[in-house]
């Protein structure tokens, strides 16, 4: 397990978080390393299991992107998806094979294209018409070719959130099939001489618990796999089905097992290949979220208590929507508590307030907590997605480290920044 609560306090692999917060101060980031590398042992060993060596999963560093994260999961077997020129170069930096590289984004610029080819990366994900003809451009200029994938919306709805659902029509990312704006890319690509078609890709959304969406998701795509073929004699050899699997965050979200994602998944690509006449294609999934935000708490020092008369009571905090910024844009829910006091009954309700002069840096409402004090560490849960890798400097706010708890020892992965880094890019 990766927290437990002994003697009253909150541990996490062993290590207290108490102890962590007094050794490299707070707010802090902390992660197990060992459930990383479980959660990407999970889906190698599912991949294993269900398509032999016809799969690879890709993790989706927009979840959390630093040198230390793509060596670990590069050592577990897997590929990285990025979606930018910084992610490509953490990840090189990191010792990432390119060719397990799979670049998306639905607006790369030139000089991204540019860098992306000259490194080599397994794969570019084209997202328009006008991405396709800029990566043919490039390719000529460099004299290669691209190996490119399409981003293909399937008009699948994700329950999620609108902001995070992305299989849709109307949606930025991606080709629609309803309208033929995927085929006919397709048959430009294939005019193109600096373009290898290699595979489709779709994603449907993110934080989503029920398998069926994916299931038809794959059903579609291979039937337009199989239309390919058919009509332009092309055959698409890889099909990247994207990830967007749920997490618990709180009481009540129920992820199905990743085992049972995969299982369900490449009977349904089996199955359906053979129906439809085609090879079955090497299967890519892109899990992020599901890698790395269980595997993460943030840890906060309680600056004061606030109670507002038969209104509520505020717990402000030295953090805030600068180091997670989730519940101000989409009201994500968490689970917290007071690591010094995770003995206690969660008795108290509370408002877990932000420190930027904005009312609404929250990090939830009516939350369950032990009964706070100044000073006291506040910890909350599944952190390690989304939270770092959406942090910023708002109100010049220093971003708080990453520590790692690798083989009981904590150790720092990412730097807490200084106010001179706030201003080494100011002119002065």
């Amino acid at each position: 397990m990766m927290t437990e609560v002994k003697n009253g306090v909150l541990y996490i692999d062993g290590v207290s978080v108490p102890e962590i917060a007094k050794q490299f101060g707070t707010p802090c980031y902390i992660m197990s390393e060992d459930t990383v590398r479980k959660n990407c042992r999970k889906y190698m060993d599912a991949a294993e299991k269900y398509y032999g060596k016809n799969a690879l999963p890709l993790y989706a560093s927009k979840a959390f992107s630093c040198v230390d994260i793509y060596k670990t999961v590069a050592s577990e077997g897997f590929g990285a998806d990025v979606v930018s020129g910084g992610e490509l170069y953490t990840a090189l930096k990191a010792g990432f094979d390119p060719k397990k590289i799979y670049f998306h984004g639905n607006a790369k610029t030139a000089d991204e294209i540019k860098f992306a080819l000259e490194s080599g990366v397994g794969r570019i994900v084209a997202d328009n018409i006008e991405e396709l003809d800029r990566i043919d451009g490039i390719a000529k200029e460099l004299n290669v070719k691209a190996d490119i994938s399409f981003r293909i919306k399937p008009g699948v709805e994700a329950h999620t959130h609108n902001f995070v659902k992305t299989g849709q029509i109307d949606s930025k990312f991606g080709f629609a099939l309803e309208n033929g704006e995927a085929f006919r890319a397709v048959k430009s690509a294939a005019e193109k001489k600096n373009i290898n078609i290699a595979g489709v890709h779709c994603h449907i959304g993110s934080q989503i618990f029920d398998i069926a969406p994916f299931v038809l998701a794959a059903k579609i795509m291979l039937g337009f796999i199989a239309k390919v073929k058919n009509e332009l004699s092309i055959e698409i050899k890889e099909l990247n089905l994207g990830g967007g699997f749920g997490i618990r965050y709180v009481e009540g979200d129920n992820p199905e097992p990743y085992e049972d994602y995969m299982q369900k998944i490449a009977d349904t690509v089996k199955s359906e290949s053979e129906a439809l006449g085609i090879t079955v294609p090497f299967i890519l999934v892109e899990p992020g979220r599901s890698i790395v935000a269980e595997a993460g708490i943030t840890a906060y020092t309680v600056m004061s208590v606030k109670t507002i008369e038969k209104i509520r009571t505020y717990v402000a905090i030295d953090g805030g929507m600068t180091d997670n910024p989730r519940y101000a844009l989409y009201g994500s829910k968490y689970e917290a508590c007071i690591a010094n006091k995770a003995g206690d009954p969660c008795d108290f309700t509370a408002t877990i307030a932000g420190r930027c002069c904005e009312s609404g840096d929250l990090i939830g409402e009516n939350m369950k907590i032990q009964k706070p004090e100044a000073g006291d560490i506040l910890t909350v849960f599944s952190t390690g997605a989304y939270n770092y890798s959406m942090a910023s400097n708002y109100n010049r706010v220093p971003r708080p480290p990453v520590i790692m708890i690798k083989n009981g020892e904590p150790k720092i992965i990412v730097k807490r920044e200084t106010y001179e880094d706030i201003i080494k890019n100011d002119t002065i």
